[in-house]
């Protein structure tokens, strides 16, 4: 199975912190990998690290086998590697089709982007109810919607996910997770970070645990999901 993003000894610090401490993961191509972790473990510094919104201080980063340390998120996502960010940061004073306009801002098939937009109001049918309202003024839910179909309308070939459904609804969780579903079974390889563990390692094939900036456990999603250790810090059991 093709190896599309490998990390390996990555370490991040910033504000005299040692925030990540030599970690590493691989994601092959067609997975849905969950990376879980209590608040404050480094899931999130991981991503940034790895998009290159933050740098790494040590490690290496690799995607489709060529390192990318040090590469911004613009040359990243050309490349294939987009990112739904933790707060969703949808573009508040533009509407929902601007948004997606947006995100194929690294393409020029107006066609085929005019397609995928619909194709968004498919996976997404309540984007389409409201395309020309702001989205600053949706739900948090909806934004989170938002924020997903603007990354996969650069037609990615890995999507990362940084908490998903943090701050939803318990409804509009089952939504984000269904909706995860589906964007993984139409052939999207993602990688997702998630403090709700039980849901991410239920729909994912493989997991990683991550503790205090180290990972601390790997392996079948499914077997972990069963795990004492992981039930009884994670699952409240």
């Amino acid at each position: 199975m093709t190896v599309l993003l490998k990390v390996k000894g990555l370490q991040v610090a910033y504000g005299g912190i040692q925030a990540v401490k030599g970690i590493d993961f691989e994601v092959h191509e067609g997975e849905l990998v969950s990376l879980i972790g209590s608040n404050g473990a480094g899931k999130t510094t991981t991503m940034k690290a790895i998009t290159g919104t933050l740098p790494a201080s040590g490690g290496d980063i690799e995607y489709l086998g060529k390192s990318i340390r040090g590469q911004g998120a613009w040359d990243l996502v050309k490349q294939g590697l987009a990112m739904v960010p933790e707060g969703r940061g949808v573009f508040a004073r533009m509407t929902i089709t601007e948004n997606l306009q947006m995100g194929a801002y690294v393409r020029d098939d107006k066609a085929e982007i005019d397609k995928d937009i619909e194709k968004m109001f498919v996976i997404f049918p309540r984007l389409r109810e409201r395309k020309d309202q702001l989205a600053g003024t949706m739900s948090g839910g909806e934004q989170q919607m938002l924020a997903m179909g603007r990354a996969l309308m650069s037609r990615p070939k890995v999507l990362l996910l940084d908490e998903p459904s943090m701050g939803l609804s318990p409804i509009m969780v089952d939504k984000i997770f269904e909706v995860v579903r589906d964007v993984y079974a139409q052939g999207v390889t993602i990688m997702l970070v998630e403090q709700n563990a039980s849901r991410a390692l239920a729909i994912a094939n493989r997991g990683y645990v991550m503790e205090s900036g180290i990972i601390t456990m790997s392996g079948d999603a499914k077997v972990m999901l069963n795990d004492p250790k992981v039930r009884a810090a994670y699952l409240g059991e």
